[in-house]
């Protein structure tokens, strides 16, 4: 895997997981896992990513904020069994909601089918499959 790659991986990861308020904070957690960058690189990732600042401060990744539109407004209901989570959403616009996970990158998410108006994703385990259905939980009700 290319260093950006990795860098930017870890990045997406750092920030669904620590609210990240200024880019030294990157460059330092970053550096903590021995990835070596400088807050100019972290400020070309910001870019290439597509990063948001949010009012309160914190960075948030654009797909995600993105995902949680859809969800919010367009999911109905999901169930989870074994590594798999089944999405219900409004009729027509499941393909969206199933590319907005897809485009997430989310850790551990192998993948997702989808028909007009269901989803299955497709998770690396079962503890994945259940953290997923809690994240999406809390964007349905948010």
């Amino acid at each position: 895997m290319k260093e950006r790659e990795l860098r930017q991986r870890e990045i997406r990861a750092l920030i669904r997981t620590f609210a990240i308020k200024k880019q030294a904070d990157l460059v330092e957690r970053l550096q903590e896992k021995g990835l070596d960058c400088t807050q100019a690189t972290i400020s070309r990732d910001i870019n290439d990513m597509g990063l948001k600042k949010l009012p309160g401060g914190g960075y948030v990744l654009a797909e995600d904020l993105h995902l949680q539109r859809m969800v919010r407004d367009l999911v109905i209901s999901i169930t989870t069994t074994g590594n798999l989570l089944l999405v219900k959403a409004q009729a027509g616009t499941a393909p969206g909601v199933a590319a907005a996970l897809d485009d997430a990158k989310l850790a551990d998410v192998l993948g997702s089918v989808s028909g007009d108006d269901t989803i299955l994703v497709v998770c690396g385990d079962e503890e994945t499959a259940r953290a997923l259905n809690e994240t999406l939980g809390m964007y349905q009700g948010g």
